[in-house]
């Protein structure tokens, strides 16, 4: 039997009129109950109408974490019109240039998000209009336009390729593991697409949605053990620093609510991995491997991983295999690029604005991914084929090193690039931010115990500043770039 969908707005109004009353949202001490989510998305969408937008429109949301972020998307979700979430921290040169490639039709943000466009924040729509009378049934032609500045700085968009629909049945989830009932904690930041899609999803199953203003280590914790969160969202980063608190501070909080653990956006250290599955239970955590792009992705619990230790996986939505720089399909334990294609017979997944994706004949696309599947079918990655280092013409994965790297004690986060070398053509460089009292020498020491001889840092550089965003994404590409410059500038090469 066809399962029905029903558009996002029209959903929502029906968890209203079933639990009018219940928590749907909420961010520090502010919640939204289902029926006050339903008529201020009401008003809001009457005063984007009244401002100009229209159906299939893009309408650029930079804002921080909150339950005006919820109210901003199904505000939009409600004319028809599609959501576009850039970070609300973009300077204005790179704001610009999305823009430019978005062309939305209205800007909502705070006066910090700098825009030539028309900006209004939600507070200013939900003051232009009182009706909150319910609109007619609008379906958005595009769901969302996920928002990425790109290693090198190009933007492009990643506009999915489904209508603003969802099903009309209030269920549980089997795949994600939540429904009406629980409280999903998301401390991770929303205009980033894992964890929209993470909030929409828990929303639209009629679960509590519990967003943090900023990632904070311990906050989670005690978010956790104030709500008695049963679903967690989390990336490595987070993990880590999570885990680098004091053993004093982690033990005093109660997590045992928590049934479902998901990290997402980057590899995971597998001792890192470890740790959290004695901690919360292999039975909670899971993994899941894919794109913005969503043509298939893999899925892995805590207790497949202590058999397939540093796999992300078996595919469980659409195809993935692994190919040589010629082209042809590897067989189980050889290492190519990870192509991936949505299942025969079904529409595209998604579209780039700004973008082409590279591509083999078959359908078949890469986000540039190197990795194998074992003989059972498990994928292990190893690391993006752009910021591979050719060392004296041996391959060395950054991803790896790092992974090594941060499993120092006093390690907060670090980053591996590649700089020109006269002899070996590339020397492995290491940006680490670490607690005081590491110094080159120590982590050298740590080094020379887990990675082979042409895999050690050549030079090892200590920073201040946080090498990750709360995504934990890196940009190597300009980390490598600025260091590069300054190597230009005082005449050095290694």
């Amino acid at each position: 039997m066809t399962e029905e969908m029903i558009p996002l707005g029209e959903k929502l109004a029906r968890l209203a009129r079933a639990t009018p009353d219940a928590p749907a949202i909420s961010c520090g001490e502010t919640t939204l109950s289902w029926q006050q989510l339903d008529v201020r998305t009401n008003r809001i969408a009457r005063a984007l109408s009244t401002v100009g937008v229209q159906l299939g429109d893009l309408v650029t949301i930079g804002l921080p974490n909150g339950v005006d972020f919820i109210e901003a998307c199904w505000g939009v979700w409600k004319l028809g019109a599609t959501p576009q979430p850039v970070s609300f921290r973009l300077p204005k040169v790179e704001l610009q240039s999305i823009l430019e490639l978005a062309n939305p039709s209205m800007v909502l943000g705070r006066s910090s998000l700098e825009s030539d466009r028309k900006r209004m924040t939600v507070d200013d729509l939900l003051a232009l209009c009182g009706d909150d009378r319910p609109l007619e049934p609008c379906v958005a032609p595009v769901k969302m336009a996920a928002t990425s500045g790109g290693s090198t700085g190009r933007p492009k968009l990643v506009l999915s390729g489904s209508p603003g629909l969802t099903s009309s049945e209030t269920v549980f989830s089997e795949f994600w593991r939540f429904g009406r009932g629980d409280t999903v904690l998301i401390p991770a930041a929303l205009y980033h697409s894992g964890p929209l899609v993470a909030a929409l999803g828990a929303l639209s199953c009629g679960a509590h949605v519990v967003l943090l203003p900023r990632f904070d280590a311990e906050a989670v914790l005690a978010e956790i053990h104030r709500r008695r969160a049963t679903w967690l969202y989390l990336v490595p980063t987070m993990m880590m620093r999570i885990w680098r608190l004091p053993q004093e501070v982690r033990t005093q909080y109660d997590i045992s609510s928590v049934k479902t653990l998901w990290h997402f956006a980057a590899p995971c250290p597998p001792w890192l991995k470890e740790a959290y599955i004695n901690w919360f239970g292999p039975e909670v955590i899971l993994e899941l491997y894919g794109g913005s792009e969503s043509q298939a992705m893999t899925r892995i619990t805590g207790t497949e991983w202590l058999d397939h230790r540093g796999s992300v996986g078996r595919v469980c939505d659409g195809e993935m295999q692994a190919f040589d720089d010629d082209g042809k399909m590897l067989s189980a334990g050889e290492l190519g690029e990870i192509y991936m294609r949505q299942a025969k017979g079904t529409p595209p997944t998604y579209h780039y604005r700004g973008a082409t994706a590279r591509t083999l004949q078959g359908g078949w696309e890469t986000l540039g991914d190197i990795g194998y599947f074992d003989e059972d079918g498990y994928l292990y990655l190893a690391d993006r084929r752009t910021d591979m280092i050719l060392v004296g013409g041996a391959n060395v994965y950054p991803a790896e090193v790092e992974a090594a790297i941060d499993e120092h004690p006093l390690v907060m986060s670090s980053s591996v690039v590649g700089l020109p070398h006269e002899d070996m053509g590339s020397s492995i460089h290491a940006i680490v931010q670490a607690r005081p009292g590491l110094t080159p020498e120590a982590l050298l020491a740590h080094l020379a115990e887990k990675l082979v001889t042409y895999k050690l840092p050549l030079t090892v550089e200590f920073v201040a500043e946080p090498l990750r965003d709360e995504a934990g994404k890196v940009r190597r590409t300009q980390l490598r770039d600025e260091r590069i410059g300054r190597m230009k500038l005082t005449g050095r090469q290694r």
